[in-house]
């Protein structure tokens, strides 16, 4: 159907790279054995835990998240976007829309789109390709997926939708033709090895054996399908089980047709050969030959299939054309017999057989979808007072609630909308790491505040558990127990046990001993009541006894009874390479605040007694009396002593026995938490002022010139305690986002953009994109790509808007 309408309008704010262009320097890997797949990473398509698929600025598919918790980066050159173009009275021309032709010389007969003749510009969850300079044509591909705030349905659709907008500006008629190649790659994502064996890697993380059923295409077959106006190719595979196991599924694409359209399709061809089965037609005349052919690929064999959308545009005329790829892929198994059913099933069904309704679903949807994102994200962008470099990041920086290994389970009963996951990084391969989600999970927590909730209540339900499995510690290699009750787990799993249930994962450090988990949970349990409305009460209860009692456990590693835990000289915090001794000015500023958000729980859970009369004490609310008595006797020793032992009268010391007079650039994260949340100040604030203007002039701007953003921790002139230190001479993305919120809470807004601006750019100008490591060095290294604190630049904006 010819559409009066205009060409897409790709916001100003959109962040863009030439179609193809590499970079002259990118970021390299700190070390060997972090991940490290160079900088053609793209925006990442599909819903949240559905499993996610990147594109590149290349025009490529290359990322394949689509096994639950697994990473493979790998370019598949035959699924992909080709047209054809033929202007009337002269030549035709075809181009598969990658501008890099496969290294292995497959598809060698395909001609490969040219570089740097277009743009890519991404503005999460939508993404374009423009394509300028080849075709006479103008030509636009959006990307999206149905992504939006505080959405539980269709934000988990494992679907793309590429919506193409083709413009003659010429005064003579052009035939154009898109063909959308796919390789049938069902039974792929599983892991061969059924019980992967765990190793330690040279950094001391634990990591375990990945080994995916790649390029495994035995049984697989294709069938084209006309139903009513939609057409399309489902990839299927012969059931080898009775019941559907993990990687099963379909795949499926499909547009729709009308009268204008001529639609063509190629329903077997061989991927691994020269691609002429296919390219002889389509670069021809823009068409296939209309071949069915549902023969199971035999053992070694690839398979793909085709389609093609011929038609022509009256000069000065516009057409839109869509083709969706969905996926139904239902099950993610964690080790061998924890199966869980993914969150989008609640709306689509389990069997496995669902792709096609997936596509119905899309094609009648889609630009209602897209209407929705639009507006969720148009009050941000056209606010004058934000640049534009910074909507940007914000928005792309949740790329990762796509791509970070994603979990989100079917609803059960105690879990209504699911249980839900990010990894803390794809080297770290455990999820939602408290200590890194303390500022990593602000966007969560503002844009689906439902599934931070129940992010929490999971570590909430942890807490009392115990697990006496004695391992050893990377770190020191001394022998630790797994986890103690009462102590708060560092995460929630990972994807080769069993996530929400076994938990501290990690084993880098005895995560038993650290001092700040357990004020993490009980600040973050107090923001998500007091940011999303003060009225969940019942989330405060479920939460409560497990707040007790982790507070409880920390308060016993206060040996001298001074009324703050000591910190014991070993990595013992998120910091976890950067020993502290003592009183810290870390762990104490959040143990302050963090019992002064139990005090608040308290009252409120007083005034509010539970729905669940299972969660009522049974001498409420006198329990809660102690408790609150308990706390602020607790806080009245902290509060006389925390500033007096640690002030020096610019900022406050690293901890109370090292004698370090490094600058900690996160020293008073508890004071930025207490304010944030209505709490009383852990210092006062003229301390506080002294202390961010000096981290500001230590950490930043003295710090290579203020090339990078903040360091860690260094000596007051910028120079390093040690030449040789990790932790305290990297640059941690989320660290610097969460330092610029607290400034911005402090009325330094100009200093903390002029921070944040620098991290952005070292992550968007040096090929970081949608891969945001944790850590930058100054000499161009990174480490823990497609980090989850990162998302810290939620935090900002909250501040900047009063989290409304």
């Amino acid at each position: 159907m010819i559409y009066p309408i205009p060409r897409p309008q790709i916001p100003a704010c959109a962040w863009q790279r030439p179609l193809g262009k590499g970079w002259d320097k990118p970021y390299t890997v700190r070390y060997a054995s972090n991940l490290d797949d160079g900088a053609w990473h793209g925006m990442p398509l599909g819903g949240f835990g559905a499993g996610c698929i990147g594109r590149s600025t290349k025009g490529d598919f290359n990322l394949w998240h689509l096994d639950g918790g697994e990473h493979i980066f790998r370019s598949l050159p035959a699924c992909q976007f080709s047209v054809f173009e033929q202007p009337e009275g002269e030549a035709a021309q075809a181009y598969a829309l990658c501008t890099e032709a496969p290294v292995n010389q497959a598809l060698s007969r395909w001609q490969w789109y040219p570089p740097e003749q277009g743009t890519y510009s991404a503005l999460y969850p939508r993404s374009w390709f423009k394509y300028e300079g080849v075709f006479k044509s103008e030509l636009i591909c959006e990307q999206f997926s149905p992504v939006w705030a505080e959405n539980y349905q269709e934000t988990s659709y494992p679907v793309a939708v590429f919506q193409w907008t083709a413009h003659n500006p010429t005064d003579k008629p052009i035939t154009v033709s898109i063909m959308l190649t796919w390789q049938n790659t069902v039974g792929w994502f599983t892991n061969a090895i059924k019980s992967p064996t765990v190793k330690v890697r040279d950094d001391g993380s634990p990591e375990y054996e990945y080994r995916p059923k790649w390029g495994d295409s035995t049984g697989n077959f294709n069938q084209w399908i006309e139903d009513n106006y939609r057409v399309g190719c489902l990839l299927n595979r012969v059931q080898p089980h009775s019941e559907i196991q993990e990687g099963e599924g379909q795949i499926a694409i499909a547009s729709s047709r009308n009268p204008n359209l001529e639609i063509y399709y190629l329903g077997r061809w061989n991927p691994s050969g020269d691609g002429s089965d296919v390219w002889d037609y389509f670069a021809g005349n823009g068409s296939l030959p209309d071949k069915e052919d549902e023969t199971p690929a035999a053992p070694g064999e690839q398979i793909a299939c085709a389609m093609a959308i011929r038609f022509t545009i009256p000069p000065g005329k516009t057409k839109q054309i869509p083709f969706i790829l969905a996926w139904d892929f239902p099950i993610t198994e964690f080790k061998q017999g924890i199966e869980y059913y993914r969150r989008y099933t609640d709306f689509f069904g389990r069997s496995g057989k669902n792709a096609w309704s997936i596509i119905r679903t899309a094609l009648k949807h889609s630009d209602v979808w897209q209407e929705k994102i639009q507006a969720w994200q148009k009050p941000i962008l056209e606010q004058s007072n934000l640049p534009d470099w910074f909507k940007m990041a914000l928005f792309n920086e949740l790329y990762l609630l796509t791509d970070g290994g994603t979990l989100w389970t079917a609803a059960t009963e105690n879990d209504p909308i699911g249980q839900f996951g990010v990894l803390e990084c794809m080297d770290y391969r455990w999820y939602e790491s408290l200590d890194v989600r303390l500022y990593g999970s602000f966007a969560l927590m503002m844009l689906w505040s439902r599934l931070d909730k129940s992010v929490l209540e999971a570590f909430a339900r942890a807490i009392p558990k115990n697990d006496l499995t004695s391992r050893i510690i990377g770190y020191n290699q001394a022998q630790a127990v797994r986890k103690f009750a009462g102590a708060t787990p560092h995460d929630l799993g990972a994807p080769n046990e069993h996530p929400w249930e076994e938990t501290n994962y990690t084993s880098y450090q005895d995560c038993n001993q650290w001092k700040d988990l357990p004020s993490d949970f009980v600040l973050q349990v107090y923001r998500d009541y007091v940011l999303t409305g003060k009225e969940d009460t019942e989330f405060l209860w479920e939460c409560w006894q497990s707040i007790t009692q982790t507070l409880a456990y920390l308060k016993e590693f206060d040996r001298d009874g001074d009324g703050i835990p000591e910190n014991s000289g070993a990595p013992d915090q998120t910091f976890d390479d950067w020993q502290l001794k003592g009183i810290s000015a870390y762990c104490g500023g959040l143990w302050i605040a963090a019992l002064e958000a139990a005090i608040a729980i308290g009252q409120i859970l007083i005034k509010n007694p539970p729905l669940n009369p299972q969660l009522q004490p049974t001498d409420y609310p006198d329990c809660i009396e102690e408790k609150i008595n308990t706390y602020s006797n607790w806080l009245k020793q902290a509060r006389s002593i925390y500033h007096d032992t640690l002030w020096n009268g610019e900022y406050y010391r690293l901890d109370s026995e090292s004698g370090s007079k490094v600058v900690m650039a996160d020293q008073l994260c508890g004071q930025f938490y207490a304010r944030l949340l209505g709490l009383p100040d852990v210092v006062e604030e003229k301390y506080v002022k002294s202390t961010l203007n000096k981290i500001y002039d230590a950490c930043f701007l003295k710090f290579h010139n203020g090339e990078y953003g903040a360091a860690n921790g260094v000596l007051p002139d910028g120079s390093p305690v040690n030449p040789n230190d990790t932790h305290p001479l990297e640059v941690w993305t989320g660290i610097n986002f969460g330092l610029a919120a607290f400034m911005v809470q402090m009325d330094m807004k100009e200093e903390a953009f002029k921070l944040t601006e620098t991290v952005v750019k070292q992550v968007y100008e040096n090929g970081l994109q949608f891969r945001t490591p944790e850590a930058i060095t100054a000499v161009g290294t990174f480490r823990a790509s497609h980090y989850l604190r990162a998302m810290a630049i939620w935090g900002i904006y909250g501040v900047l808007t009063g989290w409304e």
